[in-house]
């Protein structure tokens, strides 16, 4: 424990370190400056230049090392982000302000997962319930901005090769012109299962005993194989009037998810997104936009590469249980920006709508059955939304806004005989329906303040609402005793569920100069009918037909508090340091038992080395324990952990090389968040990557 202490301790000194000396490298003082001028201190922004220097498989792993954010893994790739000890349906996901929800309800394929990093320009995470924008940004929100169309015609090319054949190539080719403007991408992504510390693949991690493990041939089979097409064309029709048609496919096959009893055979994603915008046409209105889109999500999983799936007298076909789901969103959102005043503001409309339907089936009974998993959920949700930015001097600038949404769901493929039958007998004395409506206000006023050169000042009140998703509401599977799975839990939703509450407070501060910027920030969180994880039992306890193990959803009163501090500081020699440390903790209030899957004390401090056409960095992440866990679902405490990584960077006029190692001296450790809790968890926990080397190469003309 004495390591991680003294670890904790230099990053919190070294991220306060001030900044001495000259740099030269402009492309960092430039970030480092918009940083410091440009970004709230309740925000953080990921570049692309941060993104390609990593071996980041995905955008999780990518924003991982941002303070504040952690991610759930499940397996080498499709990383689930996690805010502040918030995830799923508490947070938002969107790239340009599409929404893509996973099909999955293990979600192996979380929203992130739909985008790769050659669609993308930067990753913005706002830090809280302060973007009213989109519904159900209760915990904060995480936009992804697509790459921009430079003028002039080009080409860019990047491949990545690492350890255990790792592959991550991409292609774009652009036009922009003075009215039409054009890109289309192709990206490839592949990989086998990787190691972890002891030398082990992270397939290899279930005892020889376990019906979970997989087949002697899967072990190192494809961990995934992914193919991304993208096309962005754009029209100007007349001064100020303009068109964007944005449309994307992508196809992954054969996803390997070691920390749950299935994987996935595919997931196919089609995105269509629309826009079109007004810049001034009438007085006093700055810009008018409109985006229609739509998108959907086809994905399918089974146990066929596992020794569950071995035929005998129960199981007759190639998989002992298998979901198809499919998951379409419709979208439209009308805003516009107005000069009020001294002020502006921001306002508009918007709808979505949400099909959700998965079907589970399973060797029961010694016969196949089919079970409405998410039976074909319907979800409507309307909103509307102001928000006001004035400036009261030249030092001073508050903004605060207000949303309305409404929202109804609509489980079509629920029928009232399976309601009384399987959800009610957990629910005793609730009055449960297959269809809900919800209406919940959110405001927020926020406060910047700059009394000094370099020095500004956050404040932020904010009380947000989300409605209950489909399925925390609906979801059933019923599962029964075999000889693959002795004691298998069953997953009822709960359609009495009340939309979540979070009332929050911010403070922030962010010293700044043209070499440095700091940025801290605290929070608390006060969550009314926050949605958990809970067990519950039959009370008729177990028999044919019924189980006692299950577990559903349910409100409680929580609390989320804690704060995060990061550092960009130029050093003499060409040196830069660069450091953070964030700290998160919950409590479920009702019970005392503090909340699931909340992230321990973590950070890193690196050392650069940058000169305009090179770099070198060390840099050394690491997490303290975490003994908070909620004993009521058995979760684990983890140990702490610290790994190094180091990599460098030739950049050439159009060629850029970089190369690195992380976790250079093969640490065998857990992040916290690895054990999953859903439908279908294994119980067992994911390792993360040992020592992993990589290369990659760009080229752009």
């Amino acid at each position: 424990m004495k390591i991680y202490t003294n670890r904790l301790l230099i990053c919190a000194l070294l991220t306060l370190l001030p900044a001495i000396g000259n740099a030269a490298d402009p492309i960092l003082l430039d970030e480092i400056m918009v940083r410091g001028s440009s970004v709230p201190s309740n925000e953080e922004i990921l570049t692309i230049r941060e993104v390609r220097e990593s071996p980041a498989r995905d955008i999780g792993e990518a924003v991982q090392n941002m303070p504040g954010v952690t991610i759930l893994r499940k397996g080498p790739i499709a990383n689930d982000i996690v805010l502040r000890g918030l995830q799923r349906d508490n947070i938002n996901v969107l790239m340009d302000g599409v929404r893509v929800q996973g099909g999955c309800p293990s979600r192996m394929d979380p929203p992130a997962f739909h985008f790769d990093f050659a669609e993308i320009e930067a990753i913005e995470i706002v830090k809280g319930p302060y973007d009213l924008r989109y519904a159900g940004s209760l915990g904060g929100l995480v936009n992804i901005t697509g790459k921009e169309i430079q003028p002039g015609s080009g080409v860019a090319a990047t491949a990545t090769y690492g350890s255990y054949d790792l592959v991550n190539a991409s292609i774009t080719a652009s036009h922009g012109g003075e009215k039409s403007e054009a890109l289309i991408g192709y990206a490839y992504k592949y990989s086998r299962p990787p190691e972890s510390g002891d030398g082990k693949r992270i397939t290899d991690i279930y005892p020889s005993s376990s019906k979970n493990r997989y087949r002697a041939d899967d072990l190192d089979s494809r961990a995934y194989d992914i193919n991304t097409f993208w096309f962005k064309g754009k029209q100007a029709f007349a001064p100020g009037v303009s068109s964007e048609l944005d449309l994307a496919y992508q196809d992954a096959d054969h996803v390997l998810y070691p920390g749950l009893l299935m994987d996935a055979e595919y997931d196919r994603t089609k995105r269509i997104n629309w826009t079109t915008t007004f810049e001034k046409p009438i007085e006093q209105v700055k810009e008018v936009k409109l985006q229609v889109y739509w998108t959907d999500v086809d994905h399918l999983m089974h146990d066929q590469f596992r020794e569950s799936s071995q035929p005998n007298m129960m199981i007759t076909r190639d998989y002992m249980m298998q979901t198809d789901a499919d998951t379409t969103v419709t979208g439209i959102n009308l805003t516009g920006v107005s000069e009020v005043g001294s002020g502006e503001i921001l306002g508009g409309i918007d709808y979505f709508y949400r099909n959700w339907n998965a079907v589970n089936e399973s060797a029961m009974y010694m016969a196949y059955q089919d079970q409405p998993m998410i039976p074909d959920v319907d979800n409507d949700q309307f909103g509307l939304f102001a928000e006001y930015s004035r400036p009261l001097s030249a030092t001073l600038t508050i903004k605060g806004g207000a949303r309305l949404d409404y929202a109804k769901s609509d489980a079509t493929k629920l029928s009232s005989e399976r309601l009384a039958g399987f959800y009610l007998p957990y629910y005793p004395g609730q009055s449960l329906d297959d269809d809900n409506d919800f209406f919940a206000p959110s405001v927020n006023l926020q406060m910047f303040w700059k009394p000094a050169e370099g020095i500004e000042l956050f404040a932020g009140l904010a009380s947000a609402s989300r409605m209950p998703d489909p399925e925390e509401l609906y979801i059933g599977l019923q599962r029964i005793p075999n000889m693959n799975a002795p004691n298998p839990t069953s997953w009822v939703g709960n359609p009495s569920l009340d939309p979540v509450r979070n009332n929050q407070a911010d403070l922030g501060l962010k010293y700044s100069s043209d070499r440095y910027v700091v940025n801290g920030s605290v929070f608390y969180s006060d969550l009314s009918d926050y949605i958990t994880l809970v067990p519950i039992s039959d009370p008729d306890g177990p028999g044919i037909g019924t189980l006692a193990k299950a577990r559903g959803y349910a409100n409680v009163d929580a609390r989320i508090w804690g704060g995060e501090i990061s550092s960009q500081v130029s050093l003499p020699f060409d040196l830069y340091m660069l450091g953070s440390l964030a700290y998160t903790e919950g409590k479920n209030r009702d019970n005392g038992e503090p909340l699931a899957e909340i992230p321990p004390l973590s950070g890193s401090i690196g050392l650069r080395y940058d000169i305009d056409s090179f770099f070198v960095e060390v840099t050394e992440r690491f997490a303290a324990r975490q003994d908070r866990v909620d004993t009521q679902l058995n979760e684990d405490e983890t140990s702490g952990w610290g790994v190094t990584d180091i990599k460098s960077g030739l950049n050439l006029d159009k060629w850029a090389v970089y190369a690195g190692i992380n976790n250079l001296f093969d640490k065998y450790y857990y992040t916290h968040l690895s054990y999953q809790r859903d439908p279908f968890q294994s119980g067992v926990k994911v390792p993360e990557v040992g020592a992993f080397a990589y290369v990659t190469a760009a080229y752009r003309f």
